[in-house]
């Protein structure tokens, strides 16, 4: 073969070979697009309500004194230890649920300044127990203690639910069947099923007040209800058929 039919006959060579490559991507796209409409992704949920069975109290006790009294305020600060200690016993919570912790004190900066220098003294008292009714009963009852005396009020009182773990693996299996139902009736909808699940995916656990719709893309807690809504989600991928 000479040079002149040489050259023609590369140039028609390579032209088919990049035709065939165009041809390949073509149709590896055209399938992946076909593919991609046979999947259909929904999102599932599950929800059940359930009652704390541990409560959290803490209580803070306060004196606010001038630097000349520093030793009143620490007795008073032990006066009131003594009195929440005593309704604590009363309500039979056992020691081993009470923390005290250390009293801490904070210079009061006043605007006179020729006023004598203040401190603020501050110590709290947590009692955690699985009687919730009785902790909230106690929380109550702070209050009726400033008759003897006493200067001390509850800073917060939250309510947990302990078997969240094990209730989110039930809710999770409720929520994928949930999804599964939901692209069923999307299917049908086109005239085709639903077959396997291709992936799934879950989302994060929400622990509501009753009746509340306040989520959060990372999660939340509601401590101020005793009842609470706990809510999964999972997001998931049906092959169609």
């Amino acid at each position: 073969m000479n040079e002149h039919k040489l050259i023609p006959a590369l140039i028609l060579g390579l032209a088919f070979v990049a035709g065939a490559l165009v041809f390949g991507l073509f149709y590896h796209s055209a399938q992946s697009k076909i593919a991609a409409t046979d999947i259909l992704s929904v999102t599932g949920s599950a929800k059940a309500r359930v009652t704390s069975d541990q409560a959290k109290l803490v209580i803070t006790i306060s004196r606010l004194v001038p630097v000349s009294d520093l030793a009143g305020g620490y007795s008073g600060i032990a006066h009131d230890l003594i009195l929440a200690n005593g309704l604590l016993k009363k309500e039979n919570v056992p020691a081993n649920e009470i923390v005290a912790g250390p009293i801490a004190m904070n210079q009061m900066y006043d605007q006179n300044n020729g006023s004598e220098t203040r401190y603020q003294l501050t110590q709290t008292l947590t009692v955690q127990d699985n009687d919730v009714a009785k902790v909230t009963k106690i929380s109550q009852a702070i209050p009726s203690l400033a008759a003897q005396g006493a200067i001390m009020s509850v800073q917060s009182l939250e309510y947990y639910y302990s078997k969240l773990p094990d209730l989110r693996v039930s809710l999770l299996s409720d929520a994928v069947k949930d999804a599964k139902a939901r692209a069923a009736k999307i299917a049908e909808g086109t005239g085709r099923g639903i077959g396997d699940v291709q992936s799934a995916s879950n989302g994060v656990v929400q622990v509501l007040s009753p009746n509340s719709v306040d989520i959060s893309d990372y999660g939340s807690y509601d401590t101020s209800n005793v009842d609470k809504d706990v809510m999964v989600t999972i997001k998931a991928s049906f092959r169609l058929k």
